[in-house]
C-alpha cells in the first residue's frame, strides 16, 4: 500500500569479498562493494535517477534494500545480483504497489475562504497544475512567464476572476469569496522527473439558510418592521 515501506531481503550474509547490485527497471539503483566509495544508493549509483531519493536503506551486513514511503510509481521488477569470486547469482523480485484513495473532502461556507495544500514539499522543477472540474485554472511551472491562474491560464474561463491565489512556494491554492457554484471536484496534478501525481478534493460550499439570514436581524429593526406593518 503506498506510504509504506519494504524491505527485499537477500536472506544472507554478504561476504566481504562479494559485489552486491541492485536495480530497478534494468537501471541501478544501489551497491555494495569491498571498497567503501563504491557503495552507493540511487543518485550515487546513478545521476540520472532521483526516483528514490533519501527513500533507499541499505543493510551493510546483509545487502536487505529498504525502500521507505512507497509510491505505485515504485511497482516494477527489482533485481539483486550478487557476484563472487567464482560465481554471479540474480534473484528477481516483482512489487505491485496498490494507489490509495487521494481524494479528500471540503466543506465551507459561502463568502468563506478556503485553501487547498498539496500536502508535499514543492520542487522548483515541478510542473504543478490546477483543474476545477476538469477545467485548468492554476498552473506552476519552473518558467515564470508561464504560471497563470483563472483567465491567464484559459480565456474561456472566468468562474474565479480575481478571487484566486497561488502560492509560489508551496503550489497552495487559495479561493476567495466562494460561492455555491464553486462546488465540485478540484484536481492537482504534479509532474516530476520521475513520476506523475493526482489528488482530488471534492469541495462543497454551503448557502446560508433562512433561518440564518432571519437571526442575523437585530431586535430594533424587527421592531421597526413591526411598527411599519401597523
Amino acid at each position: 500500500m503506498e506510504g509504506d515501506s519494504v524491505t527485499l531481503n537477500t536472506d544472507d550474509k554478504t561476504n566481504q569479498q562479494e559485489k552486491i547490485k541492485w536495480f530497478f527497471n534494468n537501471t541501478r539503483i544501489a551497491q555494495i562493494s569491498e571498497y567503501l566509495n563504491k557503495t552507493c544508493t540511487d543518485v550515487q549509483c546513478n545521476e540520472g535517477t532521483e526516483r528514490f531519493r533519501d527513500r533507499l536503506k541499505l543493510d551493510h551486513q546483509t545487502g536487505s534494500l529498504t525502500i521507505t514511503n512507497i509510491t505505485h510509481t515504485d511497482s516494477g521488477e527489482y533485481k539483486l545480483q550478487i557476484i563472487g569470486s567464482n560465481s554471479i547469482s540474480e534473484t528477481i523480485f516483482s512489487m505491485a504497489v496498490h494507489e490509495t484513495d487521494k481524494t479528500k473532502t471540503k466543506s465551507v461556507k459561502e463568502g468563506h475562504s478556503f485553501t487547498f495544500d498539496p500536502g508535499v514539499a514543492k520542487n522548483p522543477k515541478d510542473l504543478m497544475t490546477w483543474y476545477f472540474n476538469g477545467i485548468l485554472i492554476a498552473e506552476i511551472t519552473g518558467n515564470l512567464s508561464k504560471i497563470c491562474t483563472d483567465v491567464q491560464c484559459n480565456e474561456a474561463t472566468e468562474r474565479f476572476r480575481d478571487r484566486l491565489k497561488l502560492d509560489h512556494q508551496t503550489g497552495s491554492l487559495t479561493i476567495m469569496n466562494t460561492r455555491n457554484t464553486d462546488s465540485g471536484v478540484y484536481k492537482l496534478k504534479i509532474i516530476s522527473s520521475n513520476s506523475d501525481s493526482i489528488t482530488s478534493f471534492s469541495v462543497s460550499v454551503t448557502t446560508a439558510s433562512a433561518g440564518a439570514a432571519l437571526s442575523a436581524i437585530r431586535p430594533s429593526m424587527f421592531l421597526s418592521l413591526i411598527g411599519l406593518c401597523l
